[in-house]
């Protein structure tokens, strides 16, 4: 697992599943925007709205201002014309905001068409600039970086060359004239068609249209960034918790198959041979009643040592005792086990078995489970083998278990389920050996398995 403690936390089964609004770690006010975006549409164009009535009354002094200083003729209209288009401007900007959220490129161009209409006409922004800037805010929000700065320098270099040939009235002129006297003028003034070009009060318009869209764009891209990273996390948590139950099922899966091989160890085999002793002891009750007695018990003692091996079994279901919790055989003698299949009716003839086996548990164990389970198959699959081979070999770096049988006399008791062969193999390859199991040329079946082992060294 790749761990990521300084962003994300592996999560509980137990806790509610991760939201964006959990990452941001908002306001109550902000999860409420973010429930009911329509919430913050409808404010900013109400705020734009009160700004622009607000705002048509110092245009409409400032028009006036305008007039006393002689820069236009008083039956021009002038304030008129430049109140009205002032507030349709502020109408149509408010209304065009309630849609930037969902077409955010078509509210901008409205919004730049709107605004060199109201250039030409009445030579004023208004509060299209702040429109404009909001607008940015939404792109820069919901595009990517290059669409952003493109659509950014489209809008300032067409609004731009608007401005600096047809504004008149900008907020340098509100500042400078509307507080001129607009009482009977001096017999010296003289009327303008139109106010003289002023580099010095355009560029000053200018540099105000670019800082609110550059205030636009970089709020909304900080936006878009937080939303992308909590996104992000999101899905980090996700995938986390996806990564835990996928481990969690192969955990499962492990254990289950596990268990399930331990249990046909202790079962099929301890349960084979006790069969096998009872039929035994059945057929020999009155020619070889001594006979039959040490089947009995034979039978006695196969059962409490599979009970107790079931016992280590289960218990290995049971909470972790922060032990060791591999199932350890209770019979670990070779000799003990090989005898026990020969009084159950196996013709066994064995090699090797006083071979000192390694001090690796997980070693032992294999090898006393794979001896088992290949004379379990003679058993059971070749009833009256003519002879059963077994020779068990220590090498420096292996362990190897071969049990050769000749053919059995009679028909056996079925195909079986093959989880036996299966259940040898993986216990090979868990300690990076192999089994190979099959028929004999000649007749027969042939099991020879290779563990490699440790020495006490720590080689192998």
């Amino acid at each position: 697992m790749i761990r990521r403690a300084a962003l994300v936390r592996v999560p509980r089964t137990d806790e509610p599943p991760l939201t964006e609004e959990h990452v941001r770690g908002a306001s109550p006010v902000a999860r409420l925007v973010t429930a009911r975006p329509w919430v913050m549409d409808v404010t900013v164009a109400v705020v734009i709205a009160l700004v622009g009535v607000v705002g048509s009354g110092f245009i409409w002094e400032t028009a006036n201002g305008a007039i006393a200083i002689g820069l236009y003729p008083r039956d021009a209209g002038v304030t008129e014309r430049v109140t009205a288009t002032w507030l349709v401007g502020t109408g149509v900007g408010a209304g065009l905001l309630l849609l930037r959220r969902a077409r955010p490129l078509t509210v901008t161009v409205l919004l730049t068409a709107a605004t060199l209409l109201s250039l030409h006409v009445a030579g004023v922004i208004g509060v299209l600039g702040a429109c404009l800037a909001c607008a940015l805010y939404s792109v820069a929000a919901a595009r990517g970086t290059t669409t952003t700065w493109v659509v950014f320098g489209a809008v300032l270099t067409v609004v731009t060359l608007a401005l600096w040939r047809w504004q008149d009235l900008g907020l340098i002129e509100i500042i400078a004239w509307s507080g001129a006297n607009t009482s009977q003028p001096s017999e010296w003034v003289q009327y303008r068609d139109e106010p003289l070009f002023s580099p010095g009060r355009r560029m000053g318009s200018v540099l105000l249209l670019v800082a609110l869209l550059l205030l636009g764009v970089a709020v909304g891209s900080a936006a878009r960034s937080r939303r992308l990273h909590a996104a992000d996390l999101v899905e980090r948590y996700r995938a986390l918790a996806r990564e835990r139950d996928d481990s969690a099922a192969l955990a499962r899966a492990a254990e289950r198959a596990h268990i399930a091989r331990e249990m046909h160890d202790v079962v099929a085999h301890s349960l084979t041979v006790m069969i096998a002793l009872a039929d035994g002891a059945d057929a020999a009750f009155e020619r070889a009643p001594d006979r039959s007695r040490a089947a009995v018990r034979q039978v006695a003692d196969t059962g409490r040592s599979a009970l107790a091996d079931m016992q280590r079994v289960l218990g290995a279901l049971g909470p972790a005792s922060g032990g060791d919790d591999r199932v350890t055989p209770t019979e670990v003698d070779l000799s003990t086990v090989v005898e026990r299949f020969g009084t159950a009716g196996l013709a066994v003839t064995a090699t090797g078995l006083d071979t000192a086996l390694p001090d690796d548990t997980s070693v032992r164990l294999a090898v006393l489970r794979i001896l088992g389970e290949a004379l379990t198959n003679v058993l059971r699959h070749a009833p009256g083998a003519s002879s059963v081979e077994v020779a068990v070999r220590r090498t420096p770096t292996t362990v190897e278990v071969d049990v050769v049988d000749g053919g059995g006399a009679r028909a056996g008791d079925g195909p079986g389920t093959g989880r036996g062969i299966v259940g040898m193999r993986e216990r090979a390859a868990l300690l990076g050996g192999h089994v190979e199991a099959g028929p004999r040329p000649d007749g027969g079946w042939q099991v020879h398995a290779v563990l490699p082992w440790a020495d006490d060294a720590g080689g192998s």
